[in-house]
């Protein structure tokens, strides 16, 4: 018997007392982990020798992480074989609990950039906070969206360690608690090199020890223990007070603050005082606004920590620090009023003042004075303080995520900033890892490409177009088809076990998965639904496929909105489901709790890609770019990745609808949305379900808010702020084109392979050596 399976069952023996035939979930869960951990022990503990980039994230969602470090190390097979003498389904820790630790898209990414620089051997640690609950449990209760805790470490944490001797301490106005680093390994596909995401814990001070305390010190204790415990608790808490916008400000504080400690304490290890070397040393990538409150932090402890003038730490960290901007909107562009600022961290607050007095000084040596500095202010005249205006200024770096969103970073959004600093802006598009995104998540698709081309696209996903050779092959393109059948029984099956809910195979599966928002216009496709089921009904739609139209996606807690649509997606569904004259033609289905490893079995199975955001609203995308490797062809519209995408597989080979940036542009001021709806027919009666009575929202109102926020505007937003009536026809139009083009499937199944084919660009293997090379310098 081979070492690793030897130590499983040394390790259920020692722990458990029990063998591989007695164990249960949970004692095998930890034995097959901490058998792979002691694969990479030395490995990991070996000192990082090269320079060290280090990623800030609020969010790093790496999902179940058990089998796509076994794939990692290589060691899949020999678990399968170990289980598979056992009469064990190499299946069973399904159940482990997805560590949650993100909402979307930004920390998904996170956890896609560890992987392929260990995979590419590129010293990139990840720092963030250990939060006790993930985002939270999604369920569904008479349609309504509702919360429950995410306890993501019931059946415990086998993959961290807990470093208690690395501990610092962080200190706010009125408060000071310990950070106490987890460290998980980063295993990169072969184990060559082995990074670390170091997570911080918050805790009291004090440990907490009931027999230590009388019953005024116990409830003294009691409240400290809880208010330094919050700190790392949730993740995103509501901020629509401030009680919650202080915690998240603190949350922002606290492992910012302690990442920059941990490394400034191991660079003073090598080099002591001297900070010449620093920034030589180390390249801190700023995921987002979340983490640049480490700038002025970090210009802090250098100056009254460590001596050095503030010119010069000023220098050094605009030389480690660089910025990555993941959105145009402007509510996620973080701003904080000073009062709330000086209110928890008053020692920074003052470090913000300096670095706007240095801000101005260069500006007036650029001949930027007066009223034309007022965009530039990293604190307003509304005493506000800007953080991506801090970002820009003090940072070497300034990237967009996707060609487009940086040309409009540069045009629109931060133009004043490109003006002055023009060779500080530069692209990045995102990008996936294909070793969790087909390796592991399609082993299918991966055998059938690596018996054509070989196994070289593993690491170099570019490799994907030598498939092209065989896109006029008839035999190979049904092989194809085949495959992408076997992932849409696969989900059926799963979602009839996880959901209760039983989808036909042969329908066409029409995905939209990813967090809710208006921008990204799941109104826009279940309106559109309406209008199939409308047209479906009086005969209007022929020469449709049937077809399943599957939703997955949380709404914010307080993003009532969102949460409005979701309602309003789950009673069309009880509509459609239950009508007998449609339910054989459509169905409609809102998966519960959509997270990492649902994704794993939805992406393989789509045949259509929902990327519907309003054009020029989302940066750039990753679930596009995850179902675009599976075979799926895009329905979208010309923004974020949707462009390059379009690129690379073929605008033949995908469906685009809808308004051009330069188009809305234009017609932005003057744009009525009720003319629209007066004047077109179909817009009408799908928009009228909204309140006629049609659907019922439970006499929460929610769906007559929807309503006049499309007609008469809500809250700040103008009428139909996401343009969804101005290309609701050209949508409905464009989708009904795609589905009566899936009744020719060997035509269709080649626009998916050509899908396949053109996503070589999209591997965050690429993208984490352009960060490298071209930001880190490495």
């Amino acid at each position: 018997m081979n070492t690793f399976k030897s130590d499983v069952m040394t390790l259920l023996e020692l722990e458990s007392g029990k063998t591989i035939h007695q164990a249960d979930v949970f004692e095998l869960y930890h034995a097959v982990s901490k058998a792979a951990m002691k694969q990479v022990k030395s490995k990991w503990e070996a000192p990082q020798v090269s320079k060290k980039a280090c990623y800030f994230s609020a969010e790093f969602l790496t999902g179940r992480l058990i089998y796509s470090n076994l794939q990692n190390l290589g060691l899949m097979n020999q678990l399968s074989e170990l289980f598979h003498e056992n009469n064990i389904d190499v299946a069973i820790f399904e159940d482990i609990e997805d560590a949650a630790l993100g909402n979307g898209g930004l920390g998904r990414l996170a956890a896609c950039f560890l992987d392929s620089a260990a995979t590419q051997g590129i010293t990139l640690n990840g720092y963030g906070i250990r939060y006790k609950y993930g985002l939270f449990k999604q369920y569904f209760e008479n349609g309504f969206q509702k919360e429950a805790v995410d306890d993501w470490q019931q059946f415990g944490d086998p993959w961290s360690q807990r470093n208690e001797g690395e501990k610092v301490t962080v200190k706010f106005k009125n408060q000071t608690v310990y950070a106490v680093p987890y460290d998980t390994p980063v295993i990169g596909y072969g184990a060559k090199t082995v990074n670390t995401l170091r997570l911080w814990q918050a805790e009291p001070l004090v440990p907490f020890d009931f027999q230590l305390f009388n019953d005024q010190k116990f409830e003294l204790a009691v409240r400290e223990r809880d208010d330094a415990e919050a700190i790392s608790s949730v993740l995103y808490p509501n901020d629509t007070a401030d009680k919650g916008k202080k915690l998240r400000l603190k949350q922002q504080y606290f492992f910012t603050s302690a990442s920059l400690q941990d490394i400034i304490r191991t660079y003073k290890r090598r080099y002591g005082n001297d900070f010449t070397h620093f920034s030589a040393e180390y390249a801190i990538q700023l995921n987002d606004t979340h983490p640049v409150v480490s700038i002025p932090e970090f210009i802090r402890l250098l100056v009254s920590e460590e001596g050095i003038s503030f010119g010069k730490a000023l220098k050094i960290a605009r030389q480690t620090f660089a910025y990555t901007n993941h959105t145009i909107m402007a509510e996620a562009l973080e701003k904080w009023d000073a009062k709330l600022f000086k209110s928890v961290i008053p020692n920074v607050y003052r470090y913000v003042v300096m670095i706007q007095k240095a801000l101005l000084k260069e500006l007036s040596g650029m001949g930027i004075t007066g009223s034309d500095q007022k965009p530039y202010l990293i604190i307003d005249e509304n005493s506000v303080v800007h953080m991506a205006r801090l970002a820009v200024f003090a940072t070497h770096s300034v990237n967009g995520v996707a060609e487009i969103h940086t040309e409009i970073l540069k045009k629109s959004v931060l133009k004043e900033w490109y003006r002055i600093y023009p060779k500080r802006f530069n692209n990045k598009t995102n990008g996936i890892t294909q070793r969790r995104w087909m390796a592991l998540s399609n082993m299918e698709l991966s055998g059938f490409i690596t018996d054509k081309i070989g196994s070289g696209w593993v690491t170099d996903l570019e490799k994907l177009r030598n498939l092209e050779r065989y896109k006029d092959d008839k035999n190979v393109i049904c092989q194809f088809a085949h495959i992408k059948q076997i992932k849409k029984q696969q989900l059926s099956d799963y979602m009839e076990k996880h959901d209760g809910i039983r989808l036909n195979p042969e329908f066409i599966f029409d995905v939209q998965v990813k967090r809710l928002h208006e921008y990204k216009r799941q109104l826009l496709n279940a309106l559109s639904i309406v209008d199939i089921y409308f047209g479906l009904k009086n005969g209007r739609i022929q020469n449709y496929h049937p077809t399943v139209f599957l939703f997955g996606g949380k709404a914010a807690p307080g993003y009532l909105r969102a949460k409005g649509v979701i309602k309003f997606i789950n009673e069309i569904a009880n509509m459609v489901n239950n009508d007998p004259e449609v339910n054989q033609q459509m169905k409609v289905v809102f998966v519960s709790n959509y997270n990492v490893s649902y994704a794993e079995k939805i992406m393989p199975a789509a045949d259509i890609s929902e990327q519907i955001s309003t054009a020029g609203t989302e940066a750039s995308g990753t679930g596009n770019m995850k179902l675009m490797l599976n075979g799926a062809v895009t329905l979208g519209t010309l923004d974020g990745a949707n462009v390059e995408i379009i690129r690379q597989a073929g605008e033949e080979n995908n469906y685009i609808f809808g308004a051009r940036v330069e188009t809305l542009e234009m017609i932005a001021d003057s744009y009525n949305p009720r003319e629209i709806y007066e004047q077109n027919e179909r817009v009408r009666a799908a928009v009228d379900t909204l309140v006629n009575g049609m659907l019922d929202d439970g006499g929460t109102g929610m769906f007559r808010e929807l309503y006049h926020s499309l007609l008469d505007g809500a809250s700040w937003h103008r009428p139909d702020n996401y343009f969804v009536l101005y290309d609701f026809i050209s949508y409905c139009d464009t989708r009904l084109q795609a589905i009566s083009d899936y009744s020719d499937r060997l035509a269709f199944s080649r626009k998916c392979f050509l899908n396949t084919a053109g996503a070589g660009k999209f591997s965050s293997d690429r993208t984490v050596r352009e960060y490298a090379i071209q930001i880190w310098g490495m």
